[in-house]
């Protein structure tokens, strides 16, 4: 198909600043292969249109069209000789399928809220162009095609049944999605977007033309009737070479439709992309200078000074026409060649098409053949949307998805892209679904499916190609918006494991003010290291004063601080990464890489019966009492079964815990008090329970151990209040008689030694001179 350029058609429409009537259909229809029947040449060989009123001798009119003369005005030839012998042909009264009655009342009354998709399914043709022409003061919308028509049988076939998609599935799905109160998009998904028009419309005309008859034919119907009207075409001003014109008179409602802005708007939302040109009239307007009468009183100012040479006097005025615009692209820029695009225009393209301002971080333009075909644009956006804070939320409108060209939607629930991935931008078309398709198809396609899953990489590839970009800060301003959309993916998706274990980023002991990935944290491990130490708290002041680092400081043995609430349950799910296990260093049998069998057997066999003392007086509060291979300053430590929460998870676990707190117990119980034989506390507390292991105040001494041990651990004491009067205690007992008066004895009176007094120093008044 060959088509006129813009500038083409600008030159051709515009005439000494008047349009030209012969020049618009000429370049309405010659740009299209049409049988000499439909037109006549002049003198110099150029076509002219049979939509013409001009000749091709005489001057074009430079009058304003109006409505009728715009699309359907013209002569008729050779082939409709037959069509002036019956000046008033009978006219045909057919009733409705019984449930295009019924289809129409709903769509009408109660289906749908969104009425513009009425548009896009009137124009998602797939021949030659299609034109739109409103009529604001009347309410009426044309759309004429130069497609291929239809005969009197087609009329009848196509506008008074529903396609044949099942009339009965059709009713089905009307009646499912009714009773769900959703406003499911089911225009399009049964071949019943015809009747979208009586969306805005109380009548609709169709006037059509087919090669295949000498006839041309009008159907007639009305949104409250069960029955519609078909006539054979009389008048020759509404004459057309063939195609299709359809004729929308408004609702008293919805006549704001029929503003041309409003038409061009809902174009571009949705067939901004289809293989045909769509052309609008548009009113223009271009400035010039015309030349204004002169004040009488300056007239004569200027004739008694004739030295001053004359000069007329203009004003600039906007003159107005109209003319048919393209109003949609028709070549998408993702069927160019990526070697062919910029990267500005790529950027462009993504703030148009996503409303932002931003130019994104990366992009993916990329074509996927074989068993599933489809052309997709993928973008990762520099900032979060505004006030979208919910990771879990997966309905976004971010995906585009096309279907030979045209779009289908944006409203998405995980069909195309998993909900961690929710935040990727982009546009997805494929020539493999079908125009009507619905949620049902897109959850139970096999073609979606293989196409998710090349979505899902090739996001992938373009976030992993930030992280290798050579700006570091590039990444770290995506982590900071959508680390967490990752570390969800940890969680949801075990399939995708490999990929987005590298794109993690966390602190380190070594490592505390800049983020580090799992790959920099493996090449950075000592060659005796067999795992990754993690450790899960509320910030990273707590991570790295946490007693249970202190031997692996000893040991210079780096440890991630997971100090986001999903860390910890991301980093259980992926498990391990380069065949290192993440281990946890707040669990209990931590092997740091030190252990020495005899020594430990020697250890049990010196304080086992201080650690079977403790876990008497501890009783339920611990799973046991052991010798401890992680401490160097700290007396004692609390730390987690093996299978049981950590303090972190607790803490997290506890606050969403709503009212009944007591399904809590079970993983709680599991902790395990390790103490540190070598420090002095535990010293003298083995001498206690050799010498007295009865005494109330080395019970006590446990309990308060035990209570302190639950904090430096990260655990919350059952009862702070009660451990706050142990500590009182403590410091009552540490701090008594350290500044108290002495006492005195019977019969004595304390007296306080007296100040010393300084005497004053008397001086001798001196006797002065005074000079005059």
């Amino acid at each position: 198909m060959h088509r006129l350029s813009r500038r083409s058609v600008n030159s051709l429409l515009r005439y000494g600043g008047h349009l030209r009537r012969d020049a618009v259909a000429g370049a309405s229809i010659g740009s299209f292969n049409i049988n000499e029947s439909s037109g006549e040449r002049n003198a110099n060989g150029r076509w002219y249109s049979v939509l013409s009123t001009a000749t091709s001798s005489g001057p074009a009119s430079t009058k304003p069209l109006k409505l009728g003369n715009m699309l359907s005005t013209g002569k008729r030839y050779e082939s409709t000789v037959s069509d002036f012998q019956t000046p008033n042909p009978p006219v045909e009264k057919y009733e409705y399928q019984a449930e295009v009655s019924r289809l129409m009342d709903l769509i009408v009354n109660s289906l749908y809220s969104n009425k513009e998709v009425f548009l896009r399914e009137l124009i998602s043709n797939a021949k030659l162009d299609i034109r739109i022409k409103t009529d604001q003061e009347n309410g009426i919308i044309t759309i004429q095609d130069s497609g291929i028509g239809m005969t009197h049988q087609e009329l009848v076939d196509s506008l008074g049944t529903i396609a044949h998609s099942g009339t009965a599935k059709f009713l089905k799905a009307l009646k499912d999605s009714k009773e769900a109160g959703s406003d499911s998009n089911l225009i399009g998904q049964f071949g019943v977007g015809f009747y979208s028009a009586f969306l805005v419309a109380d009548k609709v005309v169709v006037s059509t033309k087919s090669p295949k008859s000498d006839k041309q034919y009008v159907w007639e119907g009305e949104a409250n009737s069960d029955s519609y009207i078909i006539r054979e075409e009389t008048d020759p001003e509404k004459f057309i070479p063939r195609g299709s014109c359809i004729t929308l008179h408004l609702k008293r409602d919805d006549k704001g439709f029929a503003h041309p802005e409003k038409i061009e708007r809902l174009i571009k939302n949705y067939s901004q992309f289809v293989s045909f040109p769509i052309y609008t009239w548009q009113e223009k307007g271009y400035t010039k200078e015309i030349e204004v009468d002169e004040d009488p009183s300056e007239s004569k100012k200027d004739e008694t000074d004739d030295n001053v040479a004359k000069k007329k006097k203009t004003k600039k005025v906007v003159e107005k026409y109209w003319e048919w615009d393209l109003t949609n692209e028709t070549q998408p820029i993702w069927l160019r060649n990526p070697k062919e695009v910029t990267t500005e225009e790529y950027n462009e393209f993504y703030k148009k098409t996503f409303n932002e301002y931003v130019e994104p971080l990366a992009s993916s333009h990329f074509t996927t053949e074989g068993e599933v075909e489809f052309r997709s644009i993928l973008y990762v956006p520099a900032v979060t949307p505004m006030g979208k804070e919910d990771i879990a939320n997966p309905k976004t409108k971010n995906i585009r998805l096309y279907v030979k060209r045209v779009f289908i939607s944006d409203d998405f629930d995980g069909e195309l892209f998993p909900r961690y991935l929710s935040f990727v931008k982009g546009v997805v078309d494929s020539n493999d679904l079908p125009l009507n398709v619905s949620r049902e198809i897109l959850q139970e396609s096999r073609v979606v499916r293989i196409m998710r899953k090349r979505l899902v990489r090739k996001a992938f590839d373009m976030i992993l190609g930030i992280s290798m970009s050579e700006n570091r800060e590039d990444y770290e301003k995506f982590w900071e918006n959508f680390g967490k959309h990752l570390k969800l993916g940890c969680i949801e998706d075990r399939e995708n494991h490999k990929r987005l274990a590298p794109l993690l980023r966390f602190f380190s002991s070594q490592s505390e003010e800049e983020m580090i990935s799992l790959d920099e944290y493996v090449e950075n491990m000592k060659p005796e290291q067999k795992d990754i130490y993690y450790i899960a708290a509320d910030s990273v002041t707590s991570a790295k004063n946490t007693p249970f680092l202190e031997r692996l400081y000893e040991k210079d043995l780096e440890v991630l601080f997971l100090v986001d609430p999903i860390d910890e349950v991301a980093v259980t799910n992926l498990k391990s990464y380069k065949e290192k296990n993440f281990v946890d260093i707040s669990k209990e049998d931590l092997d740091i890489g030190d252990k020495n069998e005899e020594k430990e057997k020697e250890m049990k066999q010196e304080f086992g019966h201080v650690c079977d003392w403790m876990k008497k007086r501890l009783g339920d509060k611990v799973a046991s009492v052991q010798i401890s291979n992680r401490l160097k300053a700290s007396p004692c430590v609390l730390v987690s079964g093996k299978f049981g929460w950590s303090a972190n998870m607790e803490r997290l676990m506890k606050a969403q815990t709503v009212g009944d707190s007591s399904s809590l117990d079970f993983m709680r119980s599991r902790r395990v008090f390790e103490i540190n034989p070598e420090h002095p506390i535990i010293q003298t507390l083995t001498e206690a329970c050799r010498s007295n292991a009865d005494d109330d105040e080395a019970m006590r001494a446990i309990d308060l151990l035990y209570d302190t041990a639950l904090i430096s651990s990260g655990f919350t004491p059952e009862s702070p209040s009660h451990f706050g009067g142990k500590i009182y205690e403590m410091m009552n007992m540490a701090l008594s008689n350290k500044w108290k008066l002495p006492e005195a004895q019977e019969g004595e009176v304390v007296v306080s030694e007296p100040q010393q007094t300084l005497e004053a120093e008397v001086v001798e008044p001196v006797q002065t001179t005074s000079q005059k």
